[in-house]
């Protein structure tokens, strides 16, 4: 079986729903961004989360790819940056109990933390202190380490750090790996949209990424926007939310629906577990319809709970459905 290994921002998530998006207007951080935050801001956001019910979870966008991958028995690794603290002890054992192949290294800053705000609508802003998941670079990131996979996925909220990024992709290339990357957040790819196109052209083979990333990237919606992804990589994916996703290889569009009767309570993480199926069936040699379906069953089981966890049943369940998939 091909291993595929991921690399990102380790950060724990916080979780909080909220009654009413109030509290995002009133911080002013727009609905579905993902905003950043140096350590002396991070106690501000414990205050505001001490009032509330909150729930913890490993998070991180790649991490999270990797860990689904890892419940469905592929042979996966994860590169990231911990703190020596609890936090980082939480976080490493998420992937130790999955038994993933941590290529870890230790920061003296403290471990990251993506404080989440869950919208009525399941919608997700995130507030990040990325703490050690920053000090990645480059030389955590070696031909040794990578000896042995067949993919790379990244998430695009490491282009923060040009030349780290850079370095990681030009590894994979060099050592034959198939390179995924996702997009990540719009805000993100509208800030550094020139460095994404040339990562994209020069390294990248396959590319995630929903509506308002795909427009923030090629200024074009929709079907425009998947065609121009799609000149620049091999395959591009288009996840276009209920509606389902289109993916594009070649010359070759196909159409996948988003899973039905899904009572949505989360949307944290669900372009990460549409990846990992994605993925699932590229690694297991099914065809592009396929790897797509099994990325809408991820996706539509995730935000059905809060957080990025599934129980044990439920990935029984998935498991049996992906045997019955044409």
């Amino acid at each position: 079986m091909e291993k595929i290994i991921g690399i990102g921002n380790a950060l724990t998530d916080i979780l909080a729903v909220l009654k009413d998006d109030t509290l995002l207007e009133s911080m002013e951080l727009p609905k579905g961004s993902t905003q950043f935050i140096e350590k002396e801001k991070l106690s501000d956001i414990h205050s505001i989360f001490s009032s509330m019910d909150t729930k913890r979870v490993p998070g991180g966008s790649a991490a999270n790819t990797v860990r689904a991958l890892a419940n469905m028995g592929s042979h996966t690794g994860f590169i990231g940056k911990v703190g020596h603290d609890e936090t980082g002890d939480f976080y490493l054992n998420s992937f130790h109990s999955l038994g993933i192949e941590t290529l870890f290294n230790y920061s003296e800053l403290p471990s990251g933390i993506a404080s989440t705000f869950i919208s009525p609508d399941g919608e997700r802003t995130f507030i990040d202190y990325l703490g050690a998941a920053s000090t990645l670079d480059c030389k955590d990131i070696s031909e040794e380490i990578l000896s042995g996979y067949s993919y790379m996925y990244v998430e695009g909220y490491l282009v923060q750090n040009h030349e780290m990024i850079t370095h990681a992709l030009q590894l994979a290339k060099k050592n034959g790996l198939t390179v995924c990357l996702d997009l990540s957040s719009y805000n993100i790819v509208a800030a550094d949209q020139d460095f994404f196109t040339d990562l994209i052209k020069n390294y990248v083979d396959i590319v995630f990424a929903n509506e308002e990333e795909a427009k923030a990237f090629t200024d074009k919606d929709g079907r425009e926007a998947l065609d121009d992804i799609a000149s620049k990589c091999s395959i591009a994916v288009l996840k276009v939310g209920a509606k389902g996703s289109y993916i594009k290889k070649g010359s070759e569009v196909v159409y996948v629906e988003a899973l039905a009767n899904v009572k949505t309570a989360d949307t944290t993480a669900a372009g990460d577990y549409y990846a990992a199926g994605f993925l699932f069936g590229l690694t297991h040699g099914y065809n592009l319809a396929k790897c797509g379906a099994i990325g809408s069953l991820l996706a539509g089981n995730v935000i059905e709970v809060i957080g990025s966890t599934l129980s044990d049943a439920r990935w029984d369940s998935i498991k049996e459905q992906i045997k019955e998939l044409s």
